[in-house]
């Protein structure tokens, strides 16, 4: 029996990981950093946290952990926290810690991931004796199976150094890209963020969630950063992608180069998104929009 071992210190993150991990071994295992007993799992082994202390302050007792289960493969999800505790982790493991973007299950692992700062993509097999994984959005499909729901609970003590003080709640929305069957991008090919109603209007007719290009988001700061798709980003596998006025970077389309269904609008003929949609479309999205929301 193949074990696949995930560190969890959020329940909702911990028992979604836990679905998705299934997809890679037989049993999943989870470190439940605070996150209690997750249900998705087969085995949790429950760390109670001390009142003040951070999650990756156990980072030491988790690896110590792991290395005496003989972890093989251990995976973490995206959010902030986890990529710090994941990479501490793997750091006390010796390893690096791998964020990937896709993988193939297998003897051995092949994995997907950003190189040059985004500029490629790397694929590679896996053949350290452990690694540890950073799965970004929709790396691997998520499994409709229950675990076991077996739990022992693990005695740790943290490290020191900072502690929690204050916990605030985030503003912005919540949004889960990564499980919609249609998506529709928007980029800089918009003139004024008012504009962006075209799309909008396009989602609402379709069904879809609208997600963004980097610039949209870390650039004018028109959507939010949970809605941008792309390097360090979330990554989709829609049935259908829309991609509007968006260039085709590659920093973009490894976020969504696994759609089923690539459309692209664009006026400029020479986009290289164009190269990798299956549908594309050269005008200005100004007149395309509203025709296409008319004749759906």
């Amino acid at each position: 029996m193949s074990d696949v071992w995930i560190l969890a210190h959020d329940p909702a993150a911990g028992n979604t990981l836990a679905r998705s991990a299934r997809a890679l071994g037989d049993r999943v295992i989870a470190v439940s950093i605070g996150a209690g007993v997750l249900a998705a799992a087969d085995l949790t082994l429950v760390i109670e946290t001390a009142a003040q202390a951070l999650p990756e302050a156990y980072a030491q007792p988790v690896a110590e952990l792991l290395r005496s289960r003989g972890a093989k493969l251990v995976l973490a999800d995206a959010g902030t926290q986890s990529r710090l505790l994941a990479g501490q982790v793997a750091a006390h493991l010796g390893v690096s810690p791998v964020t990937a973007a896709g993988i193939t299950p297998g003897e051995p692992l092949v994995v997907t991931r950003l190189a040059f700062g985004g500029l490629a993509v790397a694929t590679e097999e896996l053949t350290a004796d452990v690694a540890v994984l950073v799965l970004s959005p929709g790396a691997l499909p998520a499994s409709d199976a229950a675990g076991a729901g077996a739990s022992e609970t693990v005695e740790a003590v943290p490290a020191g150094g900072l502690t929690l003080v204050e916990t605030r709640a985030k503003g912005g929305e919540t949004v889960d890209l990564a499980a919609a069957k249609r998506v529709v991008g928007v980029g800089r090919g918009f003139a004024a963020e008012g504009d962006l109603e075209l799309a909008r209007t396009l989602a609402a007719t379709l069904g879809a969630e609208l997600a963004c290009s980097r610039p949209l988001a870390e650039g004018v700061d028109w959507m939010p950063a949970e809605r941008y798709l792309g390097v360090s980003g979330a990554t989709i596998k829609p049935d259908l992608y829309l991609a509007i006025g968006i260039s085709g970077q590659v920093q973009h389309l490894v976020g969504v180069n696994h759609s089923k269904v690539i459309v692209a609008i664009n006026s400029d003929a020479k986009a290289p998104i164009f190269a990798h949609a299956d549908f594309g479309v050269v005008g200005d999205l100004y007149q395309v929009l509203p025709e296409l929301a008319k004749n759906l």
